[in-house]
C-alpha cells in the first residue's frame, strides 16, 4: 500500500512538472498555450520509440484498439500522469480503522 501511495505522489509531481514546463514554454514563446502530448514527451526520450511501438502495436491489436491508443497518446501529458496519480492516491489512501 505504501508503495502505491509513493507512486501516486511521484505521478502527481511529474504531472505538475510537465504542466510547469508547458507554462514556461508558453511564456518564452509569447504565443498561445501549446500543451505537450504524451507522444511528444515520449518522443523526447527516444528517437524511434513511438513510431516503432505504433507499428508493432498495429500488428498485434485490432484497428479499434489502435485508435484508442492514438487518442491516449494525443492527450496532454500532464493530464495523463496527474490523473493516474490522483486516482492511485484516492484508491490507496490511508484509511482510519475506527471510522
Amino acid at each position: 500500500m505504501a508503495f502505491f501511495r509513493f507512486l501516486a505522489l511521484i505521478l502527481i509531481v511529474l504531472g505538475l512538472m510537465l504542466l510547469g514546463a508547458d507554462v514556461v514554454s508558453m511564456l518564452e514563446s509569447g504565443q498561445e498555450p501549446a500543451l505537450r502530448s504524451l507522444e511528444n514527451v515520449w518522443g523526447m526520450f527516444t528517437a524511434t520509440g513511438v513510431e516503432s511501438f505504433k507499428r508493432w502495436l498495429a500488428e498485434m491489436v485490432p484497428g479499434g484498439a489502435m485508435e484508442i491508443f492514438n487518442i491516449i497518446l494525443g492527450l496532454p501529458a500532464f493530464a495523463v500522469f496527474g490523473a493516474i496519480g490522483i486516482l492511485l492516491a484516492v484508491v490507496f489512501r490511508e484509511r482510519d480503522e475506527f471510522a
